[in-house]
């Protein structure tokens, strides 16, 4: 085995984000050196990482210089430049998860196309290259409202999805290509993170039950176990294990999915890499999802994925009408509250509905940690000063 401990060996990260961070706890913790890169001379990895330079992830020969440097590469963001990518595993530097797996993910119209292909339960959509032709296929009848609207690339943080009700909402939506998908009446949103490594050893965690800002469509509260039957639960890991063999990733694949109101389950969307939905591991499981993600890239055994108490997490996000350099107000009071670990993702400057940190409440009692969960959300503002 390679010796990554306290070693000339370097993991390279591909963006310098709130995961990247998270994910230095653990490469600090087992002393395994790291070089960083991402486009903010300010990114929250900075503070961490043995080597940070900033540069542009999009760029080819930024991505496939710095790929250079390190032994392992992985990333934090699905923006980067994959071409870069495929030539860096031609020269022998290993990429986790690999440009194929990347390749089918990030563009939506093709991850959808995917799961069509490998007879994955998905929601029925449609494909079109340009906001001009989504538009004639809605006036055409092609396409009914309601439809879910979703930009093929570059949506996050809720960004580039919207529910089309009448045709003047269709005047909001982005340029560019774009899925319309069929919107399915759910019960519950679910995720499933399954880990991966090289050797083919496979872990899956725990089902979490996703509570969405309503206008924001953006994760408040991720509660694990989801309060759903054991059945569903069950059906719900299996589709995610499936997924996870069709696209023969390496490392951590988050697969989001819908409760349908007849207990199906079919798949919305996945991330290769550390997840929103993860989170609550920090604090809740035995081996939190960003050692997982480490462990799995390395080659190493995975760690035990249950749970050692319930967990909930609430996103802390920018309050709405508010710019400029970031104060959390009342962090104090949630401090004092049990089981309660806030979480600051390190960006100096909010604004609304901005990703600025999490908070993990765990408690035995579950029905209990959802009650400090919503003390928490009405307590903390993430404010500007």
């Amino acid at each position: 085995m390679v010796n990554y401990f306290s070693s000339d060996f370097k993991l390279g990260i591909l963006g310098g984000g709130q995961l990247g961070k998270m994910l230095l706890y653990e490469t600090r913790k087992y002393d395994v050196q790291t070089y960083v890169i991402d486009p903010s001379e300010e990114a929250p990895c900075k503070i961490a990482a043995n080597y940070f330079q900033t540069g542009d992830l999009m760029d080819y020969q930024t991505v496939l210089e710095f790929g250079r440097k390190v032994d392992v590469l992985t990333f934090e963001i699905e923006a980067v430049n994959i071409s870069a990518l495929k030539q860096l595993e031609s020269e022998g530097i290993k990429v986790f998860p690999s440009s194929k797996t990347l390749d089918k993910i990030h563009n939506k119209a093709i991850q959808k196309q995917f799961y069509t292909d490998q007879n994955i339960p998905t929601a029925p959509f449609k494909s079109f290259a340009s906001k001009t032709e989504f538009m004639n296929a809605v006036n055409s009848g092609e396409v009914n409202l309601p439809t879910v609207w979703k930009s093929a690339t570059g949506g996050y943080d809720g960004r580039g999805v919207m529910v089309l009700k009448t045709k003047a909402d269709i005047n909001e939506i982005l340029e560019g290509e774009c899925i319309a998908e069929e919107l399915v009446p759910f019960k519950n949103e679910l995720a499933v993170i399954v880990a991966r490594n090289p050797s083919g050893e496979v872990a899956t965690y725990p089902v979490v039950e996703m509570e969405f800002h309503p206008t924001a469509n953006q994760v408040e509260y991720v509660v694990c176990p989801a309060r759903i039957e054991s059945t569903v639960a069950d059906k719900a890991r299996k589709v995610a294990e499936e997924v996870s063999k069709a696209y023969k990733h390496v490392g951590l694949l988050a697969v989001e999915m819908f409760q349908t109101k007849d207990d199906e389950i079919i798949v919305n969307e996945v991330a290769p890499r550390p997840h929103n939905s993860g989170h609550y591991s920090i604090e809740a499981s035995y081996t939190n999802q960003f050692e997982q993600h480490l462990r799995a890239i390395l080659d190493l055994p995975l760690g035990d994925t249950s749970s050692k108490v319930g967990g909930i997490m609430v996103n802390l996000s920018g309050a709405e009408n508010h710019s400029g350099p970031v104060k959390y107000s009342n962090i104090e009071k949630i401090m004092k509250m049990k089981g309660v670990t806030p979480h600051i993702y390190g960006k100096k400057i909010t604004r609304p509905f901005r990703k600025m940190g999490h908070v993990t409440i765990v408690n035995e009692d579950l029905a209990e940690a959802r009650k400090i969960a919503q003390e928490v959300k009405n307590t903390i503002q993430v404010i500007s000063e």
